[in-house]
């Protein structure tokens, strides 16, 4: 796992179109949660708030994940999250246009509160 110092340089690691949709991830959870603070954790770009992390950014070939350390726990009436973990859970971003702002919202702010 690579160490990065910063989320800025975490995310200028990034390809190209992976940098695009977690510009636009960042931008989504700053909107919608501004207490949460910008880190890198087990060498991935993540969302900490007063207890812990609550969601990260994870870059792969040809999509990003975004995720929710206690994803388990939340209700997804929209189905969106995968992972068959005991605690987290995932949604794969694969172009901006797929970033359901409302649901992910609703599941951020879930994930803030259980946090």
């Amino acid at each position: 796992m690579k160490a990065y110092p910063n989320f800025d340089a975490y995310l200028k690691d990034q390809s190209a179109k992976n940098q695009t949709i977690i510009r636009a991830l960042r931008k989504f959870v700053k909107d919608t949660e501004p207490g949460l603070t910008e880190a890198v954790k087990w060498g991935n770009g993540c969302w900490v708030g007063a207890k812990g992390p609550v969601a990260y950014v994870y870059s792969d070939d040809g999509f990003v994940q975004f995720g929710f350390f206690h994803g388990a726990a939340l209700k997804d009436p929209q189905g969106l999250l995968e992972g068959s973990g005991k605690f987290v859970r995932h949604t794969k971003v694969r172009a901006t246009s797929e970033i359901d702002k409302k649901a992910l919202a609703a599941l951020l702010k879930q994930a803030v509160r259980s946090r």
